[in-house]
C-alpha cells in the first residue's frame, strides 16, 4: 500500500477524488453529530420510517420537534469545511461530492458537483400523492397551528431536530398535505428506509470515474455510506479519511486524520 505523508500529500497524489462526507462537516455550523469518538449513538436513535408512517403519534411528535428545531436548524451556515471542500471542487479536483447530510451546506458553500445521498431536509412530501413542498412554508403553518409551543426551550439535536421530551404529543396539529390530504413527510432517508436504487447507481458511476476517495467528518457507521468505501476498496482505488474516532473502515484506509475537519482541510483554504 501506498505511503503518504499527511492529508495534502494524499490530495496532491490524486487529481480526481470522490469525496463522501458526515455529520463532521456541519458540527462547526452547530448542527450536532449522532455519533460519539466510539461511532455509538449519543442518544435515543432517531425515528425510523416504520414508526413515522404507522404512528399518528410518532408524527406528532417529530413534527412538534422538528418545528422547534427548524428555526435554528435552517439558520446554519456553511463553515470552512464546505468552504475547503468547494474549493476543491473549484480546482477541478472533485469527481463528486457525496454527502450524507441533509443540510445543502455543501451547496450554499458554493460546491454543485453534489449528490444529497438522504434526501434534503428543505423540502417535504406526501407519501400519498409525492406532491412536494418547501419546509418553510410548512414551518409557518406549524407555527400558526401550534403557537402555544413556539415559547417552549428545547435543546439541538441533529438534522433540525430539537430535544423535547414529558410533552403530551397529542396535543400537537400536523397539516396535512394540501393537494390529498395525505401524509408529509421530510424529503429525507429515514432509518430504515432504502436510499432510491437511481441514486445509489449514479453516485457509483461516479465513484468509477474517480482515482481515490476522500471521507470528511463520517463514522461511516451507516451501510448506505459504507458501501461505497467497500466499492472503492474492491476497486482498488486508495481511500483517506478525516474523523474524530473510530470509522467503520478503518481497516481498509490509506491514510486516518483524526482531526477536526477544518483543521485537516485547511490547507484548502
Amino acid at each position: 500500500m501506498m505511503e503518504y505523508s499527511g492529508l495534502r500529500d494524499f490530495v496532491d497524489r490524486h487529481q480526481n477524488l470522490f469525496i463522501l462526507t458526515g455529520a463532521g462537516c456541519s458540527t462547526s455550523s452547530g448542527i450536532p453529530d449522532y455519533r460519539d469518538a466510539d461511532g455509538n449513538w449519543k442518544r435515543v436513535q432517531p425515528v425510523t420510517y416504520q414508526a413515522f408512517t404507522g404512528e399518528e403519534t410518532t408524527r406528532r411528535r417529530y413534527w412538534a420537534r422538528s418545528m422547534l428545531g427548524w428555526r435554528r436548524f435552517s439558520r446554519a451556515r456553511p463553515n470552512d469545511t464546505h468552504r475547503a471542500l468547494a474549493r476543491l471542487e473549484a480546482m477541478g479536483r472533485s469527481e463528486l461530492l457525496l454527502t450524507q447530510n441533509v443540510d445543502r451546506l455543501h451547496q450554499a458553500a458554493g460546491s454543485a458537483r453534489v449528490i444529497d445521498l438522504h434526501g434534503r431536509l428543505d423540502w417535504v412530501r406526501c407519501i400519498s400523492c409525492e406532491q412536494m413542498a418547501q419546509r418553510a412554508d410548512l414551518q409557518d403553518e406549524l407555527c400558526r397551528l401550534n403557537a402555544d409551543w413556539l415559547d417552549l426551550d428545547a435543546a439541538d439535536a441533529p438534522d433540525g431536530d430539537a430535544d423535547l421530551e414529558r410533552a403530551d404529543f397529542s396535543a400537537f396539529t400536523v397539516p396535512p398535505c394540501r393537494h390529498c390530504g395525505g401524509v408529509l413527510k421530510p424529503d429525507v432517508v429515514f432509518f430504515g428506509e432504502n436510499v432510491p436504487s437511481a441514486r445509489v447507481d449514479l453516485a457509483a458511476r461516479h465513484l468509477a470515474q474517480a482515482d481515490a476517495m476522500l471521507v470528511v467528518g463520517s463514522s461511516l457507521m451507516v451501510y448506505s455510506g459504507f458501501r461505497f468505501v467497500q466499492m472503492a476498496a474492491n476497486a482498488g482505488k486508495p481511500i483517506a479519511a478525516v474523523n474524530l474516532g473510530r470509522t467503520r473502515a478503518d481497516g481498509l484506509l490509506a491514510l486516518k486524520v483524526e482531526q477536526a475537519c477544518e483543521a485537516a482541510l485547511a490547507f484548502l483554504a
